[in-house]
């Protein structure tokens, strides 16, 4: 029986060799895949939601054929619109009160958002008033340079 050594590399099948998608300088991934529009029929509240429906939908939907549109009759409650993200994150904005321009900027700004969560800017860096106890090292300061 002859001695058999094992190959020095693992074997690479075909389905390591795909890549994943992801954004970067020469592919853009949008964020956003689903976007369902909740509203009544008898409410006033729902009224410019449902001209926006009727009216920009269509044309709001040909323009971004990667978001699935979906549209639900929500019986006496307020109108919202709701954002699924790729990583399974949603985003809900209440339309009562805007106008149908306002309702398109809304929609705009649920495909425009990636889904992450939102981070508070207040908190700043840390700054100390006085300087280290060592002081400020640099390189440029050093009296003998570094020898190796």
């Amino acid at each position: 029986m002859p001695f058999r050594l094992p190959p020095p590399t693992r074997p690479l099948l075909r389905a390591q060799l795909r890549s994943r998608p992801a954004n970067g300088h020469v592919a853009f991934i949008p964020q956003c895949r689903k976007l369902v529009f909740e509203f009544c029929n008898r409410w006033p509240s729902s009224a410019n939601t449902r001209t926006f429906l009727t009216n920009h939908l269509e044309e709001f939907a040909r323009a971004n054929p990667h978001v699935e549109i979906v549209v639900k009759q929500r019986t006496q409650k307020e109108p919202i619109v709701r954002g699924f993200y790729l990583n399974d994150r949603d985003k809900v904005i209440a339309l009562n009160g805007f106008e149908v321009t306002g309702i398109a900027k809304k929609v705009q700004l649920l495909l425009d958002s990636s889904g992450a969560k939102i981070k508070p800017l207040k908190r700043r860096t840390v700054e100390s008033t006085t300087e280290a106890a060592r002081g400020i090292w640099s390189g440029l300061h050093v009296e003998e340079p570094f020898k190796i």
